[in-house]
């Protein structure tokens, strides 16, 4: 029988935060929904002016989640943590040519830190998420450390975006969604009667929601038209501004006609943020998408400290969320940069700047980097 905990929830107005309440609930553990608001620029206006779901409808959601499940909720506003902490970070790698992961931002600076100070203020002893990942402590002879597992259900594993946690934060972390497969999640929902056993997954910029992106960005940014170029130097069309392209986009590029091309699609390739020129190039597997090195900075090991040993030899990663794991192998690594060189045994594609190296050994993450 586990101890019981006071053990607050971080309650979006999901179906994955809603179920993780009522299990922890069900385990005897005294629970209390937090419901996070950390965005307030335009908040309820898209790009017309016309009203879109905002926050609000969440809050409504997350209140009857917690009305049901009978336990308190407290509504907390992070936005401006979030405007300097996360949003401030978005622009900046914009900006720079790079495409930022917020996501990750996100769970290491409000997740994990916002929420989780206010949440030990209020006296938990633990926190919770709808985040499909687990926590392990090792035994003591190997140290008592805690370990970020993939979930057991690959499909929804979502350690990738957690990877950037630290021992204090995953020792008061719970997911107890870790062995549950999303499909178990609505049916739960469905016969515990939460309304939301049928709502959407959410998606968009963390946070912020969905919304025509190009529009939102370009209301922070500055943007500066420029030429599209092919492999060759050759211009074949102009482009909106660096920061609307990431490596390896097709869509969206209005180039499909150009004169001589292959036919085939084309994938941006490069950017040249000193000419403003945007590269791109056909084929899938054209050689400028590929590569079997890469360069990380900002190295952040979960256990404090690079593997060692057997590990070393069983490593995997992968360089963006929706991917397969790669083999791969440590080139070269300065502790004190937090810099890293990774070698994989099959070529990566379209490795983006700003995006997320993420290592493993087996079901453990490791950590991981910013690819450089």
């Amino acid at each position: 029988m586990l101890e019981p905990k006071n053990i607050v929830v971080g309650l979006s107005g999901g179906v994955d935060s809603s179920v993780t309440a009522h299990l922890l609930k069900a385990q005897g553990h005294a629970v209390t929904g937090m419901f996070m608001k950390n965005w307030e620029d335009d908040d309820g206006l898209d790009e017309q002016g016309q009203q879109h779901c905002t926050t609000r409808q969440d809050w409504l959601d997350a209140a009857s989640v917690a009305d049901t499940l009978d336990i308190d909720i407290e509504a907390v506003n992070f936005a401006a943590q979030y405007k300097d902490r996360v949003f401030a970070y978005f622009l900046q790698e914009y900006a720079a040519g790079r495409t930022p992961n917020p996501d990750i931002l996100c769970n290491t600076e409000i997740k994990f830190k916002a929420f989780l100070d206010h949440a030990l203020t209020l006296g938990a002893d633990k926190m919770a998420t709808g985040h499909y990942a687990g926590v392990r402590q090792q035994s003591d002879a190997l140290g008592g450390q805690f370990e970020l597992l993939r979930a057991v259900d690959d499909t929804k594993d979502q350690s990738y975006f957690l990877h950037g946690l630290n021992q204090t934060q995953l020792s008061k972390a719970e997911f107890p969604l870790y062995d549950v497969r999303k499909a178990e999640v609505r049916r739960i929902a469905g016969e515990i009667g939460l309304h939301n056993h049928a709502k959407k997954d959410s998606t968009g910029i963390c946070f912020i929601g969905e919304r025509p992106f190009r529009e939102f960005l370009n209301r922070y940014l500055p943007s500066q038209a420029g030429d599209i170029c092919d492999d060759n130097g050759k211009k074949i069309g102009s482009h909106m501004g660096l920061a609307f392209y990431t490596l390896g986009q097709r869509k969206g590029l209005r180039i499909g006609g150009a004169k001589d091309s292959t036919g085939e699609p084309w994938f941006v390739a490069r950017k040249d943020l000193a000419t403003n020129t945007l590269y791109v190039v056909q084929g899938h597997d054209h050689r400028w998408l590929l590569t079997h090195t890469v360069e990380v900075m900002n190295m952040h090991w979960i256990l404090g400290a690079p593997p060692v040993g057997e590990a070393l030899n069983h490593l995997s990663a992968k360089t963006r969320y929706r991917q397969a794991d790669n083999g791969c192998r440590i080139l070269a690594l300065d502790t004190q940069t937090s810099c890293a060189t990774f070698h994989f045994e099959t070529p990566q594609w379209a490795a983006t700047p700003g995006q997320s190296l993420v290592l493993y050994h087996g079901q453990v993450c490791l950590g991981g980097g910013i690819i450089v």
